[in-house]
C-alpha cells in the first residue's frame, strides 16, 4: 500500500473486541485479574492500556518500526530517549535543534553528566570531527528547526553504523507521510505529536519508534519506570488526527509552496526558507529522503524593527509558539521557540530578530497572502 492508505489501514485501526472503527477510550487505571498466578494482558495502565497500544501499533506500522511508545509530550518522548544513556556519556547534536532538545541537554542530562556537542549536520567531516571515544550516539532534525536544513539522512546512519553509535531523529516536521527515516537507517524516530500528527492544536503528545527489538525493551522499559506515558484521551484524539493526515498535510505543502513563491517576489523580504524552493540548500538530498516540502516556511525580513511590525498586523495566522495546526501559526523565534537557547547559540545559527517562521495552515492560500500583503505594506 502507499502511505496515504497505509495511513487508514495500519491493520490497528479496529477494536478487536468489537469490531468498531474507532478504537475505544479505555478509561481504566487498573485491570481485573483473573488469578494471582497469571496474569492478563494489561494489569495497569502506565504499563499498558488498550487505547495506547492501538495508537502505539499505528506509528511504529507508518514509520517501519517493531514497536512505538507514546509519551505525555514531545519533550518526554525526547527525554526518554535520553535516559538511554549513562553519565559519561557523549551526544552529537544538531546546532539548529529545536529548543527543547537544546534545553534539556545543556540544563538537565549536563547534570548528569550527559555531554552534548552541537555541530553543523549539512556537513559529514564537522559531525566526524565531533564524535569523540565516548560518543553513543547522534541526534538530529531534517529538515531543522526553524531555518529548514537538510541533513543526509544516508550518510549520517552511514557514519553512525561505522562508529557504533546510535541515530536519532526527530521527524516531526515531516510526519511518516512525508519522511521514513528507518529506511535510511536511523535506529529511533521521535515525534512532537502535538503538531502535524495531532493536527489540531488540542492535544500535546510525543511518540518515539525504534527500529529494532533490543532498542525497543530499552525504550520500553524507561517507559514504563520513568512512567511520563499519553493518556488513553489524548491518545484517541491522536489516532484521530492521524486520520486526515495525508489530507492535511497535502493541504499544508501546497499552501506553503504558494507563500514560500510570493515571498521570493517581496521587496520586504531578504531571505526565505522552504525545502521546495528551487535555491534551497541540500534540496537535491531532501528529495531523495522526503515525499514532499512539508508545511513549514521560515523567511527573513529587511530589518529587526520592520519584522515586529509586520508581526503586529498579521490578522489570519495566530501568533504562537506551535506548528502543525489545522490554523497558520506565526512565529518569533528569537522571543519565543528559541528564547531558551543561548544567546551566542542562537546567533550562530541565524536564529535572529530578523527570522519569522510561519506554520502554513489549511487556510485558502490566497486568503493568506492577502493576509501577508496587507501586513507587509504597513511595516
Amino acid at each position: 500500500m502507499k502511505i496515504g492508505t497505509k495511513i487508514l489501514h495500519t491493520g490497528n485501526e479496529i477494536d478487536p473486541a468489537t469490531g468498531a472503527v474507532s478504537i475505544p477510550i479505555y478509561n481504566a487505571a487498573t485491570f481485573r485479574q483473573t488469578s494471582v498466578d497469571a496474569s492478563g494482558p494489561y494489569d495497569y495502565s502506565r504499563s499498558g492500556n488498550p487505547t495506547r497500544d492501538a495508537l502505539e501499533a499505528i506509528i511504529a506500522s507508518l514509520e517501519g518500526g517493531v514497536k512505538g511508545f507514546a509519551f505525555s509530550s514531545g519533550m518526554a518522548a525526547i527525554s526518554s530517549v535520553f535516559l538511554l544513556f549513562s553519565p559519561g556519556d557523549h551526544l552529537v547534536a544538531c546546532e539548529d535543534v529545536y529548543v527543547g532538545a537544546y534545553r534539556v541537554l545543556t540544563k538537565l542530562f549536563s547534570r548528569l553528566g550527559i555531554e552534548a556537542t552541537f555541530v553543523d549536520f549539512t556537513d559529514i567531516a564537522k559531525i566526524r570531527e565531533a564524535v569523540r571515544p565516548n560518543t553513543r550516539a547522534l541526534y538530529l532534525e531534517s529538515p531543522s528547526n526553524p531555518l529548514l536544513k537538510i541533513t543526509d539522512l544516508r550518510a549520517v546512519s552511514a557514519l553512525a553504523k561505522e562508529k557504533g553509535l546510535l541515530c536519532i531523529i526527530d521527524n516531526t516536521f515531516m510526519t511518516p507521510y512525508l519522511q521514513r527515516p528507518i529506511e535510511y537507517g536511523m535506529d529511533i524516530v521521535i515525534h512532537s505529536a502535538t503538531k502535524y500528527l495531532g493536527g489540531h492544536s488540542d492535544l500535546i503528545a510525543g511518540l518515539a519508534v525504534a527500529a529494532d527489538a533490543k532498542l525497543a525493551a530499552q525504550i520500553k522499559f524507561i517507559q514504563n519506570s520513568f512512567g511520563a506515558v499519553l493518556g488513553p484521551q489524548d491518545s484517541w484524539l491522536l489516532m484521530r488526527g492521524i486520520k486526515t493526515l495525508k489530507a492535511r498535510m497535502d493541504m499544508h505543502q501546497k499552501g506553503a509552496a504558494r507563500l514560500a513563491e510570493w515571498l521570493q517576489g517581496r521587496p520586504e523580504v531578504k531571505e526565505v526558507f522552504f525545502p521546495g524552493l528551487a535555491g534551497h540548500p541540500g534540496r537535491e538530498i531532501h528529495e531523495s529522503q522526503a515525499d514532499g516540502p512539508g508545511g513549514i516556511v521560515s523567511f527573513r525580513l529587511q530589518t529587526e524593527e520592520m519584522t515586529k511590525i509586520f508581526l503586529s498586523r498579521v490578522r489570519l495566522p495566530v501568533l504562537g509558539v506551535s506548528l502543525g495546526g489545522v490554523e497558520s501559526i506565526i512565529t518569533y523565534p528569537v522571543t519565543m521557540s528559541h528564547a531558551a537557547m543561548h544567546p551566542d547559540h542562537r546567533k550562530r545559527v541565524g536564529v535572529t530578530g530578523d527570522l519569522v517562521r510561519f506554520s502554513v495552515g489549511i487556510e485558502d492560500p490566497d486568503d493568506l497572502i492577502e493576509d501577508l500583503d496587507s501586513a507587509l505594506r504597513q511595516a
